[in-house]
This record gives C-alpha cells, structure tokens and sequence, in this order.
C-alpha cells in the first residue's frame, strides 16, 4: 500500500508520500526486521490518538515481543539458524553483503513484480500493472489486496489530511517521519519508504506456507554438506549415474533435519491473530468516517475472499492448486473469520508479524 505522506526527503512541498499502501515483500528479515524500525518510532513520536498511530499500530501487534524471542534463540549466533540453514561461519557476511543492494522499496508488490519481468505498467489494471502470466496466484492475489489496502489508506488519510498544508504542520507526524528516516532507517534515509504490505500480506505468504512444502525436508534441504562434483570425477559419475542417490547423501543431517522441520511447524502457526480488516476493540476509532471507510475496506477484503475461492475451483487455473491439488490460499485474508482459527492453516492475513 502508499503510506503516501512524505517522500520528498522530509519535507512535503508537493504531494504526499508516506507510502502506507505499497509496502514490500521478502524473506522474515524483510518483514521482521524491517517493521521494528516503525514500531519503534511510532510509539517515541506519535500519541496514541494521533491519527497514524491508530492507523499504523494494529499493524505493530506482538512485533517487539516476536523478533525478542527470535534474537534470543532462532537468529542469535550460535542459534537455531545458524545449526539448520545459514552456516554459522558465512551467516553474517551473506546477511552483510544482501543488505547492500537492499532498498525497503523494492519489496512493494508492484515494484517487485515489475522487477522480475513478470508485468508491465498499465493505468488500467489493478495496482496499475498488467502481468504476463495470468495464472500466477501470488500476484493476482496480492495486487487484489494491495489495491484494497491502497484505497483504504488514501480514504483514511484524506480525512486527517486534506492538503500538503495540514501535513507539514503535524509535528508529531513530522517527527516520526524525522526517526524513521535518519534513526531507524538511516542509511536509507533519501528513499521514500513502505508499510502495511510487508507487516500483513507480505509476511503472510512467505511465513504462512512453509510447513505444507518445507516439512518434506528433500522439498527444500535446508543445508548442502557436498559442494558440486566437477565433470570428470568419480563423483561427477556417481552424480549422473544416480542423482537421487547423490543428492540424499548431501541434504541435512537427520539432527538437522529434525531442528528443521520441528522450527518450520511453529513458525507457520496461526494464534490468536487479528486480520487485515479487522480490529482489536470496535472503539479502535469514534471518527465516523474513518470507520466507514473502514467498512469498505473489510468488505472488499470478503469480496477478494470468495473471488479466491472461486479461481481455486476454475479447472482452467492450473496454478491455483498444483499438481498435488492443494489450493493456493496464502493470501486469502480470512477479514470474515471473526472466530480466529489457529493452527497449521495455510492461509489468512494477521494484521501484523506476530509469529
């Protein structure tokens, strides 16, 4: 979504950009890390009747408390990770040298989608792209949703900020956008940013399907333990005479293996989560047309729900449900499920990074 209040290097002259509703997608440092910058700044800087606040919070649920844990035992060195997928002796100079190149706007669904050549702009479309591959589930999914958080977002925002006038006069909003900037994001300070995306939908679809993949472990071998043969070895011939063979041989340990898999079925775990579209408490705001527009936004988020039922059901759209006919659910937003079923799901969009 275009969190669009403030781009222009902090000072608002012309157009908003505070780019609520395009906010990106990626790995769980792309959503974990990336959101505590954001928390962070929002509880120092805004009040929490502040307009941003009350937008933004719900998106900030169990943040701090999560990536707390995972410092402690799942990416702290020594830690899980670094025994079942990153070797502890080139996690961080991987970490370092990704991060580099790495741009928080990169990660909002259109961008990412025109970066890997998959659509092209069109005015037209929804989130004004038009993709190549029309039976691609992620991406038509998730411009559905990304269309709906950017709408929702701008009416929201409209009605707090009519004009780039009652933006530059928002000291709290000025100041929070000051920290972001030069504090929590400092080396990124001269690029617009990105939000909501990455702490729901985002998060969502690469967090939310990992156990019905991943807990086959030769799906995805979390760590090799032989590098590649060179043509000409007797371990070249061994590859081309028996490839399953060679490649059980150099897939996780079984130790690892049970870390592994034992990790990727808590991780996707649903608990008592909030969805996209919906609220904590009903008193989350008394402005009557925000919860209006509110309202729209959630009932758009229910008519995206049957419209992914229905393309999971189109016997033409062989991508929705594989080979293996599991159908695509990632990013079905469950804003109707008001009873919060957790577990091993694979679907749902929580508000926030809270696992």
């Amino acid at each position: 979504m275009n969190l669009s209040i403030c781009s222009h290097h902090g000072n608002c002259n012309s157009q908003w950009t505070l780019n609520l509703s395009r906010f990106p997608s990626g790995s769980r440092l792309n959503t974990h890390a990336t959101m505590e910058p954001f928390v962070i700044a929002t509880n120092r800087q805004l009040s929490v009747v502040h307009p941003i606040y009350k937008l933004l919070s719900p998106h900030f649920r169990d943040t701090m408390n999560i990536n707390a844990l995972a410092r402690q035992i799942l990416i702290n060195a020594g830690g899980v990770l670094e025994k079942t997928v990153f070797p502890d002796k080139y996690s961080m100079e991987l970490s370092s040298r990704v991060y580099k190149n790495w741009k928080l706007t990169d990660h909002a669904l259109p961008v990412d989608l025109l970066k890997r050549g998959v659509a092209v702009e069109d005015p037209a479309s929804p989130g004004r792209l038009r993709l190549l591959i029309e039976d691609y589930p992620y991406a038509v999914d998730g411009l559905a949703v990304w269309s709906a958080i950017e709408e929702w977002v701008e009416a929201y925002c409209t009605i707090y900020y009519p004009s780039d006038k009652t933006v530059q006069e928002d000291t709290e909003f000025q100041a929070w956008w000051r920290e972001v900037r030069e504090g929590g994001h400092g080396d990124k300070k001269d690029e617009p940013c990105t939000i909501i995306w990455i702490a729901s939908a985002l998060h969502a679809a690469v967090n939310f399907g990992q156990y019905p993949y991943s807990s086959y472990l030769p799906n995805r071998p979390t760590i090799s333990r032989r590098f590649m043969p060179e043509p000409g070895t007797l371990e070249y011939a061994e590859l081309e005479a028996n490839p399953d063979r060679v490649f059980l041989k150099s897939i996780t340990s079984l130790l690892q293996s049970i870390l592994g898999i034992s990790l990727i079925e808590i991780l996707p775990r649903h608990s008592d989560e909030v969805y996209l579209g919906q609220r904590d408490t009903p008193e989350w705001n008394s402005d009557e047309k925000a919860l209006t527009a509110f309202e729209a936004f959630a009932d758009k988020l229910v008519a995206i729900e049957n419209r992914i039922i229905e393309m999971n059901q189109d016997s033409r759209l062989k991508n929705r449900n594989g080979p293996v006919e599991v159908p695509y659910t990632l990013l079905y937003p469950s804003t109707s499920d008001f009873k919060r079923v957790g577990g091993l799901t694979g679907c749902s969009i929580p508000n926030s990074v809270s696992i």
